[in-house]
Order: C-alpha cells, then sequence, then structure tokens
C-alpha cells in the first residue's frame, strides 16, 4: 500500500474510517500516521491541568500537525488553550471550548488568526462585553455561556454597554445561557442580531435589557426557531412577545419549564405557520392545550411533534393535536400510552405520512399496542424503542413485516427483546442501515448479516 497508492487517495480513505479504525492506522507506517494527521479535520480534546507553558507548547506541536483542521472542541484551559488554538489551527471553522471562561483579549487574538470560523461556543464571566464578536466577519453560529456573579450592580458593565457601537452582525443562530436580570449588555445582542432565525435560551432568569429584546423581535423578524430550556422565570414573558410580533416561526421547544396560561395563550394567538413543536412539561401540558392545537388553523400543516414525560393529558387530547401532516412523532414516557389501550391504534390509522416514531421509556406498552399502531404505519424509516421493557420479539417480527422500509432501528435496553428479535430485524429489514442494541444479543448470523449488509450496530452499553 506505501508504494501503489498516492498520497491523496490514502487521505481520502483515512477520512471516510471510523474513529477506531483511524486510530489503529496510525501504527501501519510512518507515512500513514502523517497522512491521517493532514487528512484529520475534527478533533475532541479534553485537556486537564496543569496549564503550563509546556504543555501548552505540547498542545500547539500537536495541532500544527493537523493542517487541515477545521473543527475542533477543547475541554478546560481558559485563555491558554484557546491560544494555542489560534497559533495552530488558521483553517478552523468550528470552535467549542465549555467550561473555563475565555476574555476578551483571547478572542480578539482568534479572530485576527482564525478568519473562516463561522462556528464559536464559548464561556464568558462577566463583566460581559461583545466589542470582540463584529471582528468575526464569518460568524454564522455563536453560542455563549455566562458565568460568574450577577452582574446586576455592576457598572462595568453598564458602561461597556453604553460605550459599545452598533455593528450588525451575520448570525444566523444564536445560543445563550445563563443570562441574569442584571445582564444590560445584552442589549448589543439583541440591537445587531437582526438575521438570526434559530434563538436557544436556556436556564436563563432574564433576558438582559427588555427593551433591546423586545425590539430585536418586532423589528428583526427573521426567527424561525425558538428553544426554551430550563428557563420558567421568562417563558411567560417569551411566548407573549412571540405571539404577538413574531410571523416567520416554525419550530418552538420549551423543555423543563413553562407557563400553562402563557402556552395556551401563545398556542391560541400565534400567527406564525408551524412545522415543529416539542414539548416537555410534565405539569405545564394539559388536554386543553393539545385540544387548542388542532383548533387554530396555523398548526394544521404541522409535520413533527415530539412530546414527552406528559403526564397530565389523555387519550382525547393526543387525538386531537396529532394531525394527518404529522411525519415524526415523539411520545416519550408519556403513561397515557400504557395508560389507554387502543390509542396506538387509533393514531396509526391517521397516521399514513408517518416516517419516524419514538415511543422510548414506555416501560409497560405491550406488543399489542405497538404492533396495532405499525401496521397502519408501512412508511416508518426510523423507529425508537429504547427503554420498552415489556415488549418481547414477536413485536420486533411483526414490525419488520409491516415496515419495509425501515433503516434505523432501536431497540436497546429493552429486556423482552433477545437474540431472535435482532436477528429477524438484521436478517429481514431489507431496508436497513443502523441498529441500536446491545451487542451481547446479535447471534452469529445476526452479525454475518450487518456485515453483507454494511449495517452499523451501535453498542449502547
Amino acid at each position: 500500500m506505501d508504494t501503489h497508492l498516492c498520497d491523496e487517495l490514502l487521505e481520502e480513505i483515512f477520512r471516510r474510517l471510523f474513529p477506531p479504525s483511524s486510530a489503529a492506522v496510525s501504527l501501519v507506517s510512518k507515512r500513514c500516521r502523517r497522512l491521517l494527521l493532514s487528512s484529520t479535520t475534527s478533533l475532541s480534546l479534553n485537556f486537564p491541568p496543569p496549564y503550563n507553558t509546556t504543555t501548552i507548547k505540547s498542545l500547539s506541536t500537536f495541532l500544527s500537525h493537523h493542517p487541515y483542521l477545521s473543527s475542533i472542541s477543547l475541554t478546560g484551559g481558559g485563555d491558554p488553550l484557546l491560544l494555542a488554538v489560534t497559533d495552530s489551527c488558521p483553517n478552523l471553522r468550528h470552535l467549542s471550548h465549555p467550561g473555563d471562561p475565555v476574555s476578551p483579549f483571547a478572542l480578539y487574538t482568534l479572530s485576527a488568526s482564525c478568519v473562516h470560523l463561522s462556528s464559536i461556543s464559548v464561556s464568558l464571566s462577566r463583566p460581559l462585553s461583545f466589542h470582540w464578536l463584529p471582528c468575526f466577519n464569518s460568524l454564522k453560529r455563536l453560542s455563549l455561556f455566562f458565568t460568574g456573579p450577577s452582574a446586576e450592580d455592576n457598572n462595568l458593565e453598564i458602561e461597556d454597554n453604553r460605550d459599545a457601537s452598533d455593528s450588525e452582525l451575520n448570525l444566523e443562530s444564536l445560543s445563550l445561557r445563563g443570562i441574569s436580570a442584571g445582564d444590560s449588555a445584552l442589549s448589543f445582542l439583541w440591537r445587531n442580531c437582526r438575521n438570526v432565525k434559530k434563538l436557544q435560551l436556556k436556564s436563563c432568569d432574564s433576558v438582559g435589557d427588555y427593551p433591546s429584546f423586545s425590539k430585536f423581535l418586532k423589528l428583526w423578524n427573521n426567527l424561525e426557531e425558538v428553544e426554551l430550556r430550563t428557563s420558567r422565570s421568562i417563558v411567560d414573558l417569551v411566548l407573549l412577545k412571540l405571539a404577538a410580533e413574531c410571523f416567520s416561526l416554525q419550530s418552538l421547544q420549551v423543555h423543563d419549564g413553562g407557563n400553562k396560561e402563557g402556552l395556551l395563550h401563545f398556542i391560541n394567538h400565534t400567527k406564525s405557520s408551524f412545522k415543529k413543536l416539542d414539548l416537555r412539561l410534565p405539569l405545564d401540558l394539559e388536554n386543553a392545550h393539545l385540544i387548542a392545537l388542532s383548533q387554530n388553523p396555523n398548526f394544521q400543516n404541522l409535520k413533527i411533534l415530539r412530546l414527552e414525560s406528559c403526564c397530565l393529558v389523555t387519550g382525547e387530547g393526543l387525538k386531537a393535536a396529532v394531525g394527518e401532516a404529522v411525519e415524526e412523532l415523539t411520545l416519550i414516557n408519556c403513561d397515557v400510552v400504557e395508560r389507554e389501550a387502543g390509542l396506538l391504534a387509533a393514531l396509526g390509522q391517521k397516521l399514513g405520512n408517518l416516517r419516524e416514531l419514538d415511543l422510548s421509556h414506555n416501560e409497560m406498552m405491550v406488543d399489542k399496542d405497538l404492533v396495532s399502531m405499525v401496521v397502519s404505519c408501512g412508511g416508518l424509516e426510523e423507529v425508537r424503542l429504547r427503554g420498552c421493557g415489556s415488549l418481547s420479539d414477536a413485536a420486533v417480527v411483526a414490525m419488520v413485516r409491516s415496515c419495509r422500509n425501515l433503516e434505523s432501528v432501536d431497540v436497546s435496553r429493552c429486556g423482552g427483546i433477545g437474540g431472535e428479535g435482532v436477528e429477524a430485524l438484521v436478517v429481514k429489514g431489507a431496508a436497513l442501515r443502523r441498529v441500536a442494541v446491545e451487542e451481547t444479543k446479535l447471534t452469529p448470523l445476526a452479525k454475518t448479516a450487518a456485515a453483507r449488509k454494511c449495517v452499523e450496530i451501535v453498542d449502547t452499553l
């Protein structure tokens, strides 16, 4: 191989290898190791302390052997690690550096060296400053995690916010985590992110500066996707403004902290036509919300409906909310699936266009309920049944017989499904490309069939 294949061909081969095989390639020869490093485009590194001159220099040397590196994820280190990346990775496009906060100086330096960066995920400490952001001309996706004491009485941040001159940013995706009431510097982002299509707010107690946030929603109306996670304090405010100001919204996710009245008001009054709705609200989602979905024409073309841990809804609400246009349905840990016999069969009869189904962690769901649904959904391509302990091999056999287009199936942590069911899935699944299952459940015949058909086996243990 060393003498008959050119460098370019070997590099292309190495790029297509899975990580375990890549590690073995480096042991073949010095040439293979050199070409493997030069063909690597993505790295994920956990860099523990100490962060002294010697270790940082070692990291810089290591990174310099990867000239085509375009994506890197670093854990720990703060400024020292970020500056090492700055010195060694001029072609970087994507940077994820969670953990220790980084300084504006390090970010200024990064912007001068890595001019192609389109995605950044970093932590910032208070007082907050965003003067460095306009220096990243290619930046499209930004994720920030705010740490340190609240800046509510911090005059430095207030002064920095006043001095920041407006500069329109090209961001299309903005993710913010940990906003506190005193983070007034956020007004710079709200004023200048006119092109944002996706907004994520995680673990936030405030939006930082309400007037500029309100203006952001009203004047720069390009939002298509909003995600609110563990942000109960602001959910009502955000949903109220979204219902009143946004006309382009297509997707909404609210997880772990909602407001019953605010959500119902949003569903009844939103002016946007939705394609995706994702709710994990164990104590804040009721039948009234699901019935309201069926009564608002803006949800009639909903293609993706994801509900998790919905303890307070019944079959009546689900049957009202699930429309014929739905192509992906998720009902994770929803006890109504186990509580009401015949519910899945009734849903299946409405879902002729269903392509993806996730019923994970419904531990008491039995074979009859699953089979009664999938026989009506012959177009299914992906099914996830992780943690459904009451299902047996018979359910898998019936599913394979009814769903000829299955490409991906997750039957991990299903105690009642054994080698017979997994074997039937791998051997008889004509379109199968991926199976998530414990390797101990693979029979010799299943292993042979998986290798022959290039089915990826994902061992979840």
